[in-house]
């Protein structure tokens, strides 16, 4: 519960984020009919580029200000992402605000949609109901994101997103993603449900997708961005997102996107990647070459 993500706002792992993010929620708006998100680690909604933490790190200068220097070259996929951003920051030039996920999913939802929002942090959740006062269809809930699974799933909406993004501070959170997927899943096998986490020690992350493939689950989407070689885990050399359910055509969204963000970040490494772990008409667990 220390972690605060003013740190690494605007990083290369917000960017790939809320990229896949936006892409998922312009699907959902296709249909008129009303969605809803749960965002299960929400943060304070939007950031301070120049505040103090921000600019400690500057993680921000490597990630969204190189892509909005280049915003006029990227893919017309990445539109409502960069929209988004553009929408706090009326002067590309001046960047200074950030949207985090809360806000982000809120400027791409519409009048009719509900975004409910979990977050642990005492000081955090008090920021995060000032910036969403009066905001009618946004609910802010201070309590522990794999709480809120349990608690507000299946949506009443039934069409949706549940983003679950927690900041890793404990060593089992792949673990308790997994578990947290299954209960998800259970109670809303229809959902939509995208996943973030690190990429550090990849040993670590074959094991989590493993674990994914054991589940039983069917139509899940990895994809993954990483800036650097993969020869130490002493540092943050990437980032993925799992997604269940995916929209028609993520995966081919992505294979668009995600090289087109790595060449905008200027990363002088790894690279860009985007694959399914389980296809819709196979069977988890189970050798389905035939052998």
């Amino acid at each position: 519960m220390n972690y605060r993500h003013i740190f690494h706002a605007g990083s290369f792992t917000d960017v790939m984020k809320h990229a896949v993010v936006a892409l998922i929620l312009k699907r959902l708006r296709a249909k008129e009919t009303p969605f809803g998100v749960l965002d299960t680690h929400a943060g304070i909604g939007r950031y301070d580029l120049t505040s103090q933490q921000a600019s400690r790190t500057g993680e921000y200068l490597g990630g969204i200000s190189r892509v909005m220097a280049v915003a006029d070259r990227l893919p017309p996929e990445l539109a409502p992402y960069l929209n988004a951003v553009l929408e706090l920051n009326p002067e590309p030039d001046k960047l200074r605000w950030y949207p985090g996920s809360p806000r982000l999913e809120r400027q791409l939802m519409r009048p009719q949609d509900r975004l409910l929002l979990a977050e642990l942090h005492p000081e955090d959740v008090e920021t995060l109901r000032r910036e969403f006062a009066r905001d009618r269809n946004t609910s802010v809930q201070h309590m522990d994101g794999y709480h809120a699974i349990k608690a507000h799933l299946p949506l009443k909406e039934r069409r949706g997103m549940v983003l679950i993004d927690p900041p890793f501070e404990v060593t089992d959170e792949f673990e308790r993603m997994t578990k947290a997927l299954v209960t998800g899943h259970g109670l809303w096998p229809t959902g939509i449900f995208a996943l973030w986490y690190p990429i550090k020690e990849r040993p670590a992350v074959w094991r989590f997708h493993e674990a994914l493939e054991r589940t039983g689950i069917r139509k899940i989407l990895a994809a993954e961005l990483t800036i650097h070689e993969e020869d130490t885990h002493q540092r943050l050399n990437g980032c993925g997102i799992i997604v269940v359910n995916p929209p028609w055509q993520l995966d081919q969204n992505l294979e668009a996107v995600l090289p087109a963000l790595h060449e905008a970040m200027a990363a002088r490494a790894g690279g860009a990647r985007v694959e399914w772990l389980v296809p819709e008409g196979t069977c988890p667990g189970v050798n389905n070459k035939g052998e």
